[in-house]
C-alpha cells in the first residue's frame, strides 16, 4: 500500500486474529465500564444507576461509530459485549472502596480503553474496506465517544473541552498504527506499538499534567 492510499477507499486485507481482536474489545469493554462507574459515584447512589452508566460509557463508542457507518451495532448481535459490560460494572460497585482514593484512576483507566477501543475500531473498519483515513476518524470517534456520553451523563467536564492531551495521543497512535501496517505488514505487533504510544502520551498527560501549547489554543475575548 501506498501512502497516497490512505486518502482513498481502497480493500484492506485485516491480518489480525479475529480471536485476538475478541480479546482487546472485551478488555476494552469491562475498562471502560468501570471507569463509568467511577464516574458516576455520588453519595448514596444506587447500583442500578451505577451499572447504567458503565454500560452506556463501555458502548457508546462502537454504537456510535457502527451508527456512523450504517452497519449492525456490533453489540446487538452478540450479546456477550453486554454481559461483559454488565459484569465489568457490578464487580465495580462493589469494589470500589479499594481505589476510590486513587483519584486519578478513572484518568488511567479511560486511557486505557481508549488505547483499546481506537485499535479495534481502526482494524474493525479497515476490515470493513475502508480508507485508512477513514479508520482513523473512526477510531478516534470510538475512542472517546464512550466517555463523552460518560462525562455528559454524570454531568462531569468533558476531556475534550479542555486543554489536556486527550484526542491527539489518539491521531498520533493512529497514524503510527496505519503507518506500520502499510510499511510493515509482516510486523505482528503493530497494534502493540500503537496502543504504547496512545496510552503512554495520555498517561503522562496526566501525570506531568502536559497540556496543548497556548499557540494552538483559543483564548476568551476580554
Amino acid at each position: 500500500m501506498m501512502p497516497y492510499m490512505l486518502f482513498y477507499n481502497k480493500p484492506y486485507r485485516n491480518q489480525r486474529m479475529n480471536e485476538f481482536g475478541e480479546i482487546i474489545t472485551l478488555t476494552a469493554i469491562a475498562v471502560f465500564a468501570v471507569s463509568g462507574v467511577l464516574a458516576g459515584l455520588r453519595e448514596d447512589a444506587d447500583i442500578l444507576s451505577l451499572m447504567v452508566f458503565g454500560v452506556v460509557t463501555a458502548l457508546g463508542g462502537g454504537t456510535i461509530r457502527d451508527m456512523m457507518l450504517n452497519v449492525p451495532v456490533f453489540w446487538a448481535s452478540e450479546l456477550v459485549y453486554v454481559w461483559v459490560a454488565l459484569a465489568a460494572s457490578f464487580i465495580a460497585f462493589f469494589v470500589y472502596r479499594a481505589f476510590f482514593q486513587a483519584q486519578k484512576l478513572l484518568l488511567y483507566l479511560d486511557a486505557l480503553g481508549v488505547a483499546l477501543f481506537t485499535i479495534q475500531a481502526i482494524d474493525k473498519v479497515l476490515g470493513l474496506g475502508y480508507a485508512p483515513l477513514i479508520a482513523i476518524i473512526m477510531g478516534i470517534i470510538t475512542g472517546i465517544g464512550g466517555g463523552l456520553v460518560r462525562d455528559v451523563l454524570t454531568d462531569r467536564p468533558t476531556l475534550l473541552m479542555t486543554r489536556d492531551l486527550y484526542a491527539t495521543p489518539i491521531l498520533l497512535g493512529s497514524i503510527v498504527y496505519l503507518a506500520l501496517l502499510t510499511f510493515f505488514p509482516t510486523f505482528a505487533f503493530s497494534w502493540l506499538v500503537a496502543m504504547i504510544i496512545i496510552f503512554g502520551l495520555r498517561a503522562g498527560a496526566i501525570r506531568w499534567d502536559l497540556r496543548m501549547p497556548g499557540w494552538l489554543t483559543t483564548k476568551p475575548e476580554g
